[in-house]
């Protein structure tokens, strides 16, 4: 009897993948017509932050280039973590696509070992809708004019070396600054980028390591001072302010990204459809010049290279994490 119930098992068994096998496949006919309904973008922020307009911004283009409607489906949590587990999970054809930041992708894998996704493995980057550099910003009433300067303040006034962060991707950005640098410095957590900005202003922390929007109309108006954008190339916004690369720390090199996906197991028919046709338009003229309003760098990277820039993220940001022994609760 007990061999018998074992052949049973093993044929239950074989039933079971090969159905689950027969499900992930999309035939070939759903792939030559593809899209043949509306597709689902899906943004793990609220409504109104700068994932949810870039995916409104493609989204709209996006539709007219394929010939369906594209809704946005905002699944706020977790940092964007659930929407990227979430279409993780979801069929493989095409009708389900993440728009997924760079904190809840590369930064996530890096600093959470038990994700119950991955941004290469279980998801299949399909374009960068556009990426951006953070900004160095101290308040206006600081005597230093460069990093260095301002690293020798800090070291000098220990009492008051603290900074802002809101998010993962700050934090580790500082600290990889503290790490290259000797730069001391505690984070005290706020809230939202507008939050550190004014808390900056308004002297209660010294600095902060902050995203574009909420940054360059503040150093415009003289109510911070920007030292230096993350990276090896000045911003547009602010082409007077140096790099990291100029001010002396070439390996302070952060660009922040959002990026749309796919399920991993996407037929690749479709996958070199979707990636066609949002690199044409996140490309077209209207839905850059909106995008670089927003103080960001419309795409910039092949799916390959996207690909490579997640994967030397994640090694990045580990190995800063282990350096700094930093802690994030989930």
């Amino acid at each position: 009897m007990g061999i018998g119930n074992s052949r049973r098992r093993t044929v239950l068994l074989a039933a079971a993948l090969l159905t689950a096998a027969t499900a992930a496949v999309v035939p070939a006919s759903a792939q030559s017509d593809y899209p043949n309904r509306p597709i689902r973008m899906i943004v793990g922020f609220a409504a109104g932050g700068g994932n949810d307009i870039f995916a409104r911004l493609v989204g709209a283009r996006l539709s007219e280039i394929l010939g369906q409607a594209v809704v946005i489906e905002n699944r706020p949590g977790a940092g964007g973590r659930l929407s990227a587990e979430f279409v993780s999970n979801q069929p493989a054809d095409g009708y389900t696509l993440l728009v997924g930041a760079a904190g809840a992708m590369s930064l996530a894998a890096a600093i959470y070992p038990d994700l119950k996704y991955h941004p290469t493995r279980t998801l299949t980057p399909l374009a960068m809708i556009a990426n951006f550099p953070l900004i160095l910003a101290v308040g206006a009433d600081n005597p230093s004019k460069t990093v260095k300067d301002f690293v020798d303040w800090m070291k000098q006034h220990p009492d008051k070396a603290n900074y802002a962060s809101s998010s993962p991707a700050f934090t580790v950005t500082t600290e990889l600054l503290k790490l290259k640098s000797g730069m001391p410095g505690t984070m005290i957590p706020y809230k939202s980028s507008n939050e550190m900005i004014l808390s900056v202003i308004q002297g209660q922390t010294a600095m902060t390591i902050a995203d574009g929007p909420p940054t360059v109309p503040q150093v415009k108006a003289g109510k911070v001072n920007a030292l230096a954008v993350t990276g090896t190339e000045r911003s547009d916004q602010l082409p007077d302010v140096p790099s990291m690369t100029e001010a002396g720390y070439p390996d302070v090199d952060v660009h922040l990204w959002s990026g749309v996906f796919a399920p991993a197991a996407t037929a690749p028919a479709i996958v070199a459809k979707l990636e066609k046709a949002l690199g044409e338009a996140i490309a077209d003229p209207g839905v850059s010049a909106k995008l670089k309003v927003m103080a960001v760098n419309p795409g910039g990277a092949t799916p390959e290279e996207f690909k490579r820039i997640i994967e030397a993220d994640i090694v990045k940001y580990a190995a800063v994490i282990k350096a700094a022994n930093l802690h994030f609760e989930e």
